[in-house]
């Protein structure tokens, strides 16, 4: 039996340009979209709200928070996933890619241990049994800098839905910690090291990055084609490691840390991605590119939450006050995140597109979400 909905007396966010009128949804797909004022019967009355795509994010570490609340406090996995599936869902994010990290060192002090394959499936089988409310793909964050990424990456394959794969190097020195000093107040902190256990660890990772990131990187490069996973840089700081990214086939840039390495990104045809908390505050918490001075140099293509995920959509909307143009605001958020990750079937409000939307109302330029809808299936 055919299901039909109509949400109507909208300002429906499309591409390019905002319209008023309705949206017309049949079994979880848009079939029309109307321009006018007038409201059905037995259709939703948005009042005048914004109707927008369902958010679209690429490169979150909510699930870690979930699973990981205190430092040493291992939540039950199942408890932790159908949370952070249900708070995406009330910020409107409808098709996330969780973020988790192939490539450990168990050897030494301030080691860490693999977790991504148990943990992807678990979240698969929760994904299988219907628990989940939006839809979820992997992205595998490959630490190259690391001793186990070969054996851990071939424990995934074409069936699990690897959607990204991102070339890590946290070596210290160099992209993301190129100060060590900012490096030496995060690790000693976390790690309880003294000066002499910090300069080993430093040591330790630079000798690991010169025996295995090489060889590393490539066999990342090469998974990635394996699963037909999108793959993605991070961290780039100079041209030359755009030029690397471009000679490995890259479409997506992370979080890059110059104004150089982004405009290198646009020169090369690679999608810039910032963080939503970056553009928020003002700037980066490690000292790195602020979004915002990127979105003026038109050098901004997508926005990601990073680690707050109600951040997304206030950042969508505020760079389309910034940019003058709401569309191209939201379109950070909805349907460029989409391409960039290889999904054609959502990410705009277009007919023969999923009926992914979101219901949203602004309050003194707050975003107040009003309403989630999943393949036309309300979930939040």
């Amino acid at each position: 039996m055919t299901k039909e909905q109509i949400f109507a007396n909208a300002n429906i966010v499309l591409p390019d340009h905002v319209i008023h009128g309705a949206v017309t949804v049949r079994d979880g797909v848009i079939t029309a979209i109307d321009t006018g004022t007038s409201v059905p019967a037995g259709a939703e009355d948005f009042d005048g709200d914004l109707l927008c795509p369902g958010l679209v994010e690429l490169h979150t570490d909510n699930l870690e928070r979930h699973i990981q609340p205190r430092p040493k406090v291992d939540w039950p996995h199942a408890a932790a996933l159908v949370a952070h599936d249900a708070e995406l869902a009330s910020t409107g994010i409808t098709t996330v890619f969780d973020a988790m990290r192939v490539g450990s060192v168990p050897t030494g002090k301030g080691r860490y241990s693999a977790y991504a394959r148990a943990l992807a499936t678990e979240l698969l089988d929760m994904r299988s049994a219907g628990a989940l409310k939006i839809s979820h793909y992997l992205h595998l964050r490959a630490e190259v800098c690391s001793e186990t990424l070969e054996e851990e990456m071939a424990a995934f394959g074409p069936e699990d839905r690897v959607g990204i794969i991102s070339l890590m190097d946290h070596t210290p020195g160099q992209r993301q910690f190129r100060d060590i000093s900012k490096l030496k107040t995060y690790v000693m902190g976390k790690n309880n090291l003294n000066e002499e256990e910090f300069a080993d660890h430093v040591a330790n990772l630079q000798d690991m990055r010169a025996r295995n990131g090489d060889r590393h990187e490539a066999i990342a490069v090469a998974e990635a084609k394996r699963y037909g996973a999108v793959l993605a840089s991070h961290d780039d700081t100079t041209r030359g490691h755009v030029e690397t990214s471009a000679r490995h086939g890259i479409h997506l840039a992370e979080f890059p840390t110059t104004v150089e390495a982004a405009q290198a990104c646009r020169d090369h045809g690679i999608a810039v991605m910032m963080g939503a908390p970056n553009l928020i505050r003002g700037g980066s918490h490690s000292g790195n590119v602020a979004a915002g001075e990127l979105a003026e140099l038109d050098l901004l293509d997508i926005i990601s939450s990073d680690y707050v995920p109600a951040a997304l959509l206030a950042a969508g909307l505020l760079l389309g006050d910034m940019w003058g143009n709401t569309a191209r605001g939201i379109k950070t958020i909805t349907q460029t995140p989409a391409r960039a990750s290889g999904l054609k079937d959502r990410g705009d409000i277009a007919i023969g597109q999923r009926a992914d939307m979101i219901r949203v109302k602004r309050i003194t330029n707050a975003p107040v979400l009003r309403g989630t809808w999943v393949q036309g299936n309300r979930v939040a």
